[in-house]
């Protein structure tokens, strides 16, 4: 029996962006009909869609579909949230890992909504430095909390694979608001970060 894997995308999308990679193998000196790339076009108009359905997700109707009324008022960090995206200068990966906190005022988030909220905003053509902002944005305009911290690192195969080529190289960038402006729970959230907690 033949296998066959259940996937569901647009079609008239898949068809369109087929040709064009079509067309990619061939401009690059490939014969798009020999046995080994027969698909590849297929496979890679259906990856480009898995990995940019973030277009397709709203980030706060994410945090509003798990909004909770609690009196907790101390930092709640998700930390080491993975994150893969594409650089939108060369359109190759940069992954790595988010970490987000927030200090709520009357309000809270299901955890998963947290990671959630990244992946809506990794999951398309980005620069590390808009997606940071992107999801401190939409938190802090969403919950209405005290304050918002974000920390993003990541490796950009941009740097790595082609140009500069450093392959050890990691970007961090970071944006803060409110109570996170103070030095002191700055500084709080950072050594949360940076140490693992048993």
């Amino acid at each position: 029996m033949a296998y066959h894997k259940k996937e569901h995308y647009d079609e008239d999308v898949t068809a369109k962006l087929q040709a064009h990679y079509k067309s990619v193998l061939e401009g690059i000196g490939e014969d798009p009909e020999r046995e080994g790339l027969l698909k590849t076009p297929e496979r890679v108009a259906k990856a480009m869609q898995f990995i940019t359905q973030g277009y397709n997700m709203d980030a706060a109707q994410i945090l509003n579909s798990a909004k909770f009324h609690e009196s907790y008022n101390e930092m709640v960090l998700v930390k080491n949230i993975e994150l893969y995206s594409l650089c939108e200068h060369h359109m190759l990966p940069f992954f790595g890992k988010a970490h987000v906190a927030y200090i709520p005022d009357g309000v809270i988030t299901g955890l998963s909504k947290i990671a959630h909220v990244v992946e809506c905003f990794s999951r398309r053509l980005q620069v590390q430095e808009r997606m940071t902002h992107q999801i401190l944005d939409v938190i802090q305009e969403t919950l209405n909390p005290l304050g918002v911290g974000v920390v993003i690192e990541a490796q950009h195969l941009c740097m790595m694979m082609r140009g500069v080529q450093k392959q050890n190289s990691v970007t961090t960038t970071s944006a803060f608001s409110g109570q996170f402006m103070k030095n002191e729970t700055r500084a709080e959230f950072l050594k949360l970060i940076s140490h693992d907690l048993n």
